[in-house]
């Protein structure tokens, strides 16, 4: 979910969402949690349905992670689906509810209007996850551009949730000799987000990779995915020269074994110093 919050809390109560098709899924159940109080939402979720098949086809099927820290698929709605739900719950907590997701959508088109917004919440976000100002703009800036780069590859019709993860492999291996996901067993994470355990140099030749590849993208304006394969390639082999470059002249790997999993960033960064 990149930067992006996996709960949100609603008075007292924790909802789980995802980031999924650019708007929030929220989880069924953790809805009909607040909505009723119910000692088992989870079999109130099930009547209801039974009564309403309607309910199921305006759910999403989607990967949240669970009390055993494992990831299921789960019934899942967006924002205007949620108000649907409501209207078959007699609740008394529907009103204020209801203002709270106007809320979530309210900003979603503040920020849509107004990137920057989106920008400084962002920002807000990671730092309060305990990240340094001087990390924070390099990891938004590298979000920027790697919404750059995925604007190009949707241009030319790519595959959002498969080529994206393979061309996005490619870069990894090529900057990094390592895919995403042997980076990310390097570093000992698991679900987490592999960007927002990298450093500083991580981040800024992650950037360079991405950056090269969206420039030789618009150059060659490949037409189909083994093209955009080649230019992703190509791109991530330019960072890659610059990485081993760089680590002759400093006299050590960029590829780091560090995570924020334990220690903050901003607190790691102080002590280093």
């Amino acid at each position: 979910m990149d930067s992006k919050e996996a709960l949100v809390v609603f008075e007292g109560a924790k909802i789980r969402r995802i980031w999924h098709d650019d708007q929030w899924f929220f989880s069924v159940v953790d809805l009909v949690t607040v909505l009723t109080d119910s000692a088992n939402p989870n079999n109130y979720w099930k009547v209801l349905k039974h009564r309403e098949p309607q309910l199921v086809t305006i759910c999403n099927q989607l990967k949240l992670p669970s009390s055993d820290g494992k990831y299921y698929n789960t019934d899942c709605v967006n924002t205007e689906n949620a108000f649907r739900l409501i209207q078959s719950i007699p609740s008394k907590k529907a009103e204020p509810f209801k203002q709270w997701l106007a809320k979530v959508g309210y900003e979603r088109i503040q920020e849509i209007e107004n990137p920057e917004l989106a920008q400084e919440r962002m920002k807000q976000l990671f730092e309060q996850k305990g990240y340094s100002q001087e990390w924070i703009e390099k990891r938004v800036r590298g979000i920027a551009i790697r919404q750059e780069l995925t604007d190009e590859w949707k241009q030319r019709g790519i595959d959002k949730n498969l080529e994206y993860a393979i061309l996005t492999n490619e870069i990894s291996k090529a900057t990094f000799g390592k895919t995403v996901d042997e980076y990310k067993n390097h570093k000992n994470l698991k679900k987490e987000n592999l960007r927002d355990h990298m450093n500083d140099l991580e981040l800024i030749f992650t950037m360079l990779g991405e950056k090269v590849t969206t420039e030789i993208t618009r150059s060659k304006n490949p037409e189909d995915f083994p093209e955009c394969k080649t230019a992703a390639i190509e791109g991530g082999g330019v960072a890659g020269n610059a990485r081993l470059d760089a680590e002759k002249k400093i006299g050590r790997s960029v590829v780091s074994k560090e995570n924020y999993l334990i220690e903050p960033e901003k607190v790691k960064r102080k002590r280093l110093k």
